[in-house]
């Protein structure tokens, strides 16, 4: 799938305006405005680990273990997705929207999910910390 995705990059054209660099970086996803809700007794997760294998000026590439939060789809129409990012020098903090997802097989025989998020807002010190990050990775 990635193949014919790349090979109708060099004929119709890529749309990516940012340069993307592959990383390592942990992250923590939570959805905007998403509580802990109770089943049966039991707490629902509220935020979920993964990792952000690349990252541009305008979005990352997160790896997650599942595609959903306490019942609440990260890809759904509305959802904000609010991810603390962990940079070499910085924790910062990025609101984003899910563009694309993919499942994956990994080596270990698990399913995760590739989330393709377009960044929608952080603040100017995040920005600055993320910029700094992006510009050494050159």
């Amino acid at each position: 799938m990635r193949l014919i995705a790349a090979r109708l990059r060099q004929y119709v054209g890529n749309r990516r305006s940012a340069r993307r660099y592959e990383v390592r970086l942990g992250c923590t996803v939570r959805l905007k405005g998403a509580q802990a809700s109770a089943t049966r007794g039991a707490q629902r997760a509220v935020s979920l680990s993964g990792e952000a294998r690349d990252a541009s000026a305008t979005g990352l590439g997160l790896l997650m273990p599942a595609i959903h939060i306490g019942g609440h789809y990260l890809t759904g129409a509305d959802s904000t997705l609010l991810i603390e990012l962990e940079l070499p020098a910085a924790l910062i903090q990025v609101q984003a929207v899910a563009v694309r997802y993919e499942r994956v097989e990994q080596t270990d025989g698990e399913s995760h999910y590739h989330v393709g998020v377009r960044i929608i807002g952080m603040s100017e010190e995040d920005r600055e910390s993320f910029a700094a990050y992006l510009r050494d990775l050159k």
